[in-house]
């Protein structure tokens, strides 16, 4: 295992400039700006209850709409992951939660597998929470699992309010993210795979 497992991730396009800065091993400290304030809000619920030390800036197109500004912060974000789990050596790998928020109860569960694979199955009814669009929270999701190789299973149990949903998602993924990143001692020199690697 690095000493440090932390990553910077630039992105630069016609569309979108991105800085993401990780650090898996921090204490849930961040300073996120995306011009997108929701997800500004749900970037900081990975950082807190992660315990991710997260920085993120992002200048985009938000005068067309956020699509560019979401997917391309989704795409550094999983490819810092990526880089700083390295070779994978030693971690959980495999993590899940469960996250109530008032009446919604959601459910998230991962592999840090290397194979990125999303099955997402939140039921929004409203199109919008604020100015963002609830269709792009899946889109964040493919974003950051096609970059940084992870199954995802992201499940509804309960849930009406889209805020109280969304928010419910993105706490269980930090969680769950925390769990499967995290180093399991009885193996922290080894890949955990019967392969002897995780694919990338």
């Amino acid at each position: 295992m690095s000493p440090l497992r932390q990553a910077e991730v630039q992105r630069k396009t016609n569309e979108t400039e991105i800085s993401v800065f990780l650090n898996i091993d921090g204490n849930g400290n961040s300073n996120i700006d995306t011009g997108v304030p929701f997800l500004d809000h749900m970037l900081h619920q990975i950082s807190s209850h992660g315990l991710f030390d997260l920085n993120i800036k992002a200048i985009g197109d938000i005068e067309i709409d956020d699509h560019h500004t979401n997917e391309d912060i989704g795409i550094a974000l999983g490819k810092a992951f990526s880089k700083s789990l390295g070779d994978r050596k030693g971690i959980n790998r495999f993590g899940h939660f469960l996250a109530p928020l008032d009446e919604a109860l959601i459910q998230v569960t991962l592999d840090c597998s290397g194979r990125p694979h999303l099955s997402y199955n939140l039921k929004l009814q409203s199109s919008k929470i604020g100015s963002y669009d609830t269709e792009l929270v899946r889109e964040f999701f493919i974003a950051f699992v096609n970059n940084s190789g992870i199954t995802l299973h992201i499940n509804q149990i309960q849930g009406i309010n889209a805020h109280h949903i969304v928010e419910a998602c993105f706490k269980a993924f930090s969680r769950a993210m925390r769990m499967a990143t995290e180093i399991d001692k009885r193996r922290s020199e080894t890949i955990p795979s019967s392969k002897g690697m995780l694919e990338k």
